[in-house]
C-alpha cells in the first residue's frame, strides 16, 4: 500500500507573510508621536509647575480678593473691634471681596509676640478661600478711608503694577546692598509691599494666592527666625528672607508708600510728613501705637472712624 508524501513546503511565502516596508514606516511614525507627545506633556506640566499655571475650574461667586485683618479679643475692646470689622466689610461689599476675620488665640507661636499670628493666619485664609486670588492683609490698627478705591485698578492690574515698582531700590534703607529687581513683570509678581524709612512695612501688603505663597509664608514663620527674637519680630524676620531668599526677591514688587500704608503720626526715621496720611489715601495705619505703653490704638483710631462714618454716605 502506498500513501501520498505531504506536499513540498513552497520556498515563496504567501504574500501575507510578507513584511511591508510602508507597515514598518508607519509603526515608527507612530512611536516617533507617540514619544513627542509624552514629551510635550511632561513639558506642560514642567511649564505649569515652575510657573504658577493652572487649569482649575474657580466656582462661580468667587471673591477675587480677600481683606484678612488678625483680630485679638485679648487686648481690643468690643467696640474697637466692632469698627474694625465694620469698616472692612462695608469696603469688601462694595467690590465684591470677602473679609476674613482670624482670631490670634486661633494660633500656636509659643513665646513669640502675638504679631507673628498675622503669618499662620494668611495660611488660614489661603485654605478657607482656596479659589480666591488675591489676599490683602491689613493691621487691625488701620482704617480704610477711601472704600471707593479698588484694589485691582489702583495696584493689582499687570501694567498699573509695573507703573508703580520701584526698581533697584534698597530692600532695607538707605544703603541695603540688595536692591529690588529692574526687569519684573506686574503679571509674575506674588507680593506687593511698601516700605518707610526704617524697612520694609508689613501692616499692609498683597499676596497672590498658589505654590509660591504657601513656601513664602511657611519660611517666614520658620521655627527658626521665631527664636532669633528680632526686636521687630515678624518684620525683622520678613527683611531677613526677602534679602536671603531669591526666590522670594523676585516675586517682589515695592510699590510707593501711601499707595497702601499711609501713616497717622509724623516719625522722621520712618519717612516724616511724606508718608502722613492725606485726604483721599486709601489707608491709614496707626504705626507704632500698639508698641508704646504712651499711645492706645483705640483712642487714635476715633477721628479716622469717625471721618470715614461720615463720607460713607458721599461714597457711591
Amino acid at each position: 500500500m502506498q500513501f501520498a508524501l505531504p506536499p513540498r513546503k513552497s520556498s515563496h511565502p504567501p504574500p501575507y507573510a510578507r513584511h511591508s516596508r510602508s507597515s514598518s514606516l508607519r509603526r515608527k511614525q507612530l512611536q516617533f508621536g507617540a514619544i513627542v507627545a509624552c514629551v510635550t506633556l511632561f513639558l506642560l506640566f514642567l511649564v505649569s509647575r515652575l510657573f504658577g499655571f493652572s487649569s482649575e475650574r474657580i466656582p462661580p461667586g468667587t471673591p477675587e480678593i480677600v481683606v484678612v485683618t488678625v483680630i485679638d479679643e485679648e487686648n481690643m475692646s468690643k467696640e474697637y473691634i466692632s469698627n474694625i470689622k465694620a469698616n472692612r466689610k462695608d469696603y469688601a461689599t462694595r467690590h465684591g471681596y470677602a473679609v476674613f476675620f482670624p482670631s490670634t488665640s486661633n494660633y500656636n507661636f509659643g513665646t513669640s509676640p502675638r504679631s507673628w499670628a498675622l503669618i499662620p493666619a494668611l495660611r488660614h485664609a489661603l485654605a478657607a478661600y482656596p479659589h480666591s486670588t488675591f489676599f490683602f492683609s491689613l493691621s487691625p490698627h488701620a482704617v480704610i478711608m477711601n472704600p471707593s478705591i479698588d484694589l485691582h485698578s489702583h495696584v493689582l492690574a499687570p501694567k498699573r503694577l509695573e507703573s508703580l515698582m520701584l526698581k533697584e531700590k534698597p530692600v532695607v534703607p538707605p544703603d541695603s546692598v540688595i536692591k529690588t529687581f529692574s526687569h519684573l513683570r506686574g503679571e509674575r509678581i506674588d507680593l506687593v509691599l511698601t516700605q518707610d524709612g526704617e524697612g520694609l512695612a508689613q501692616g499692609s501688603f498683597i499676596v497672590r494666592r498658589g505654590e509660591w505663597a504657601r513656601f513664602f509664608l511657611d519660611t517666614w514663620f520658620d521655627p527658626l527666625y521665631r527664636s532669633y527674637n528680632f526686636q521687630k519680630a515678624e518684620g525683622h524676620a520678613l527683611e531677613h528672607i526677602v534679602q536671603w531668599h531669591p526666590t522670594i526677591l523676585t516675586k517682589l514688587a515695592l510699590i510707593p508708600q501711601r499707595l497702601l500704608n499711609s501713616y497717622s503720626v509724623e516719625v522722621a526715621s520712618r519717612g516724616g510728613r511724606d508718608v502722613m496720611y492725606r485726604d483721599g489715601d486709601f489707608v491709614v495705619r496707626l504705626v507704632g501705637c500698639d508698641l508704646d505703653t504712651n499711645r492706645s490704638c483705640e483712642k487714635e483710631s476715633e477721628d479716622f472712624f469717625n471721618q470715614w462714618k461720615h463720607t460713607l454716605g458721599k461714597v457711591v
